[in-house]
């Protein structure tokens, strides 16, 4: 492990430690402006950690990150509807949903690094997994394309059911612990239930995006760091943007597009290499294209998501 990972590891423990220790110490209702602030904050030191690798490792490293972030960040939209769904069905109060998300995230942030790992390490023993990869991708970009409106069961996760089988899920929060006591027995809360939910979500999220951002980049460092930015970045782009996800209709076809050309980058990378600058000019060509049409022609129904 090289003093990198070292400084890196420690920086983001040190995030995390004072984001649940002291400013969110106390379980509050996390407002609009402070979520935009949070925002604001993780994507300027995302933007800080890419002027430091384009410091030291070079232009073309800090392409890569600034390309694999973005890749990421975007795909992660997607997350945050399934977000709300889970939270919407175990009715979890407004005040514990920063939690959830922390632990959630903290966990995903473990199961992305074996990800990474394992993906990295195939594509340098096995160069032709990229083919699949890309062939993957290709595929799950048809796929979203044809399933907009897919419903999502939280009650049918194989992990939840696991859980009810090896212990009873009770109904209260209780101060947003994960075990209570009752009658001697011990249960668990619904915050674990939550918790244990977003972690598996975004593992079966992680399938197709891990695969995107490692047809940008090679690097373990540059792919993780990409990921952990964007992912701690969604919690409070989670807050900032939840009521109006939906306004944001043409995204999800914008992120089609996405998926289809780094899947078709990745058949093509002994053919015709494409620049990183190109492939970043493209895909957030693409994203804003799809935001500024979902303004210009908004849908006919738009629900509101939260209360």
């Amino acid at each position: 492990m090289t003093i990198w990972w070292i400084i890196f590891i420690f920086f983001i423990l040190a995030m995390l430690a004072l984001d649940l220790g002291v400013f969110n110490r106390k379980a509050h209702v996390i407002k609009v402006k402070e979520a935009l602030l949070w925002t604001c904050f993780w994507v300027s030191l995302a933007m800080l950690f890419c002027l430091g690798i384009y410091y030291f490792k070079g232009q073309e490293k800090a392409l890569e990150f600034l390309t694999a972030y973005l890749i990421e960040e975007s795909l992660s939209i997607d997350n945050l509807f399934v977000f709300l769904l889970i939270f919407n069905y175990f009715g979890i109060p407004a005040k514990y949903e920063h939690k959830a998300l922390f632990w959630g995230i903290l966990g995903a942030l473990v199961l992305r690094a074996v990800f990474i790992i394992a993906g990295v390490a195939l594509i340098a023993k096995f160069h032709w997994v990229i083919y699949i990869f890309g062939a993957f991708l290709i595929f799950t970009a048809i796929k979203m394309a044809f399933e907009k409106d897919k419903k999502i069961h939280p009650e049918k996760n194989p992990v939840l059911k696991l859980l009810r089988r090896i212990m009873p899920v009770d109904s209260s929060f209780d101060g947003g612990r994960f075990f209570l006591k009752k009658e001697g027995v011990w249960v668990a809360t619904p915050m674990l239930a939550v918790v244990l939910l977003l972690e598996t979500t975004d593992v079966i999220f992680a399938v197709d995006s891990i695969p995107a951002v490692l047809a940008i980049s090679a690097d373990p460092f540059i792919v993780y760091t990409s990921n952990v930015f964007a992912i701690l970045g969604l919690r409070s782009l989670f807050f900032a943007i939840s009521g109006i996800m939906r306004l944001f209709h043409y995204l999800h076809y914008g992120l089609v597009i996405v998926l289809s050309f780094v899947g078709i980058k990745m058949l093509l990378s002994n053919i015709c290499k494409i620049p990183i600058g190109v492939s970043l000019g493209i895909i957030a060509a693409t994203v804003a294209l799809s935001i500024v049409a979902s303004m210009l022609w908004p849908s006919k129904e738009q629900p509101p998501i939260h209360p």
